[in-house]
């Protein structure tokens, strides 16, 4: 064992030849115990982060949402500071409109969504039972419509409380009026703050940072604004025109629960990569078919006619300033973001994956492919 001016016993490993090649080991029980706090430490500051995450991830997940908002309204902002308006008056302006839009939906549809999505809920099990039925009849097939009733963790007593919250109200899914009132409040706040603030809090950031890191700073920032806010945009407006077309035609078919139906066919089919168009078209297709099988096939027929027109026609123009994300990163960040936050953690995921990608192809250093690699994405 060796010793050190300080006169502190230091771990030490040493070969004794007389021994026949064993090992001796030394080691300082000073050493041992700082190892365990550390070790402690550690797992202790582990479990505060966690506990804190828990605490206030309702909270973070607002101010992701207002961030994700305050970035969508950037682009409106900024045409209307460039026009004499002042920025925090412009931000007020252009977050009124957007309230006002969505009362406006509300007054006119909030009742008849709220009344159609609790029966809808409520005949779930119906729903189910009239689909398995057809099946069998249609394919004689032996299906058994409680057991997949079961497998689907569908109860009726779950599904009385839940149509219950909606019956009262579009807003009854929310714990109560006033929880959901805060919640849109700081919303607002944060995202008004996120818009409004966008040069000062730029700045500030920047005045942390290195003159040479201030550039590459400013750029991501901007990059990342454009490129993320584009998306969002693009993404609702896509949700928007597939739920008004998907709505109206559900109607003229008099397919019931065509208003929510609509909607979540929209919202499933642009935020949910890949398979969203397919997810979304089952519930209707389902309803559909139970109403009547040849609506069904309708169904079928118009979520592939309108998936076509959408990519060549609608897609190609109304994203033509926004960023491809590949189809796997994007599933991906749906799968993450659900797990963080259910259902609409998931509608999030591919805004917050547009921003990240962003910033990697800004400033992510690539470099010349050999001839060999070169060749291969050129085939590809």
């Amino acid at each position: 064992m060796n010793t050190h001016g300080s006169g502190e016993l230091q771990p030490d490993i040493s070969a004794n030849s007389a021994s026949g090649g064993r090992w001796n080991f030394s080691i300082n029980p000073r050493f041992i115990q700082k190892s365990i706090i550390t070790i402690l430490v550690l797992v202790v500051a582990l479990q505060l982060v966690l506990w804190a995450f828990s605490k206030s991830r309702d909270f973070l997940f607002l101010l992701l949402l207002a961030w994700l908002l305050g970035i969508a309204i950037s682009p409106v902002v900024d045409i209307l500071t460039k026009r004499g308006l002042k920025r925090g008056l412009s931000t007020f302006l252009v977050l009124l409109a957007l309230m006002g839009l969505i009362f406006a939906f509300i007054a006119s549809f909030g009742q008849l969504l709220g009344s159609q999505l609790a029966s809808l809920i409520t005949q779930i099990p119906t729903l189910i039972e009239g689909f398995v039925g057809w099946l069998n009849t249609s394919f004689n097939l032996k299906l058994d419509a409680s057991s997949i009733e079961q497998s689907l963790n569908i109860s009726n007593s779950q599904i009385t409380n839940f149509a219950q919250d909606i019956a009262g109200g579009i807003f009854g899914v929310v714990s109560s009026i006033f929880t959901f009132i805060f919640n849109i409040f700081t919303l607002l706040l944060f995202a008004f703050y996120f818009a409004a603030d966008a040069p000062r809090i730029k700045r500030t950031i920047g005045s942390w940072l290195p003159t040479k890191q201030q550039v590459i700073f400013t750029t991501v920032w901007q990059v990342a604004t454009d490129k993320t806010g584009g998306f969002v945009i693009s993404r609702v407006i896509l949700a928007a025109l597939n739920s008004v077309f998907t709505s109206v035609f559900l109607l003229l078919l008099d397919v019931p629960y065509w208003l929510p139906l609509g909607l979540f066919t929209g919202l499933i089919s642009q935020f949910v990569p890949t398979v969203g168009t397919y997810l979304g078209g089952v519930i209707p297709t389902i309803v559909a078919v139970v109403n009547d099988p040849k609506d069904g096939l309708f169904v079928i027929i118009f979520i592939s006619v309108y998936q076509q027109i959408e990519n060549y026609l609608f897609a190609p123009r109304i994203s033509s300033l926004t960023m491809d994300i590949h189809p796997a990163v994007a599933f991906a960040s749906v799968i993450i973001f659900a797990g963080f936050f259910g259902a609409i953690g998931a509608l999030i995921g591919i805004p917050i994956a547009a921003a990240i990608i962003s910033i990697v192809q800004t400033y992510g250093k690539r470099y010349e492919l050999i001839p060999e690699l070169h060749k291969i994405e050129t085939k590809s």
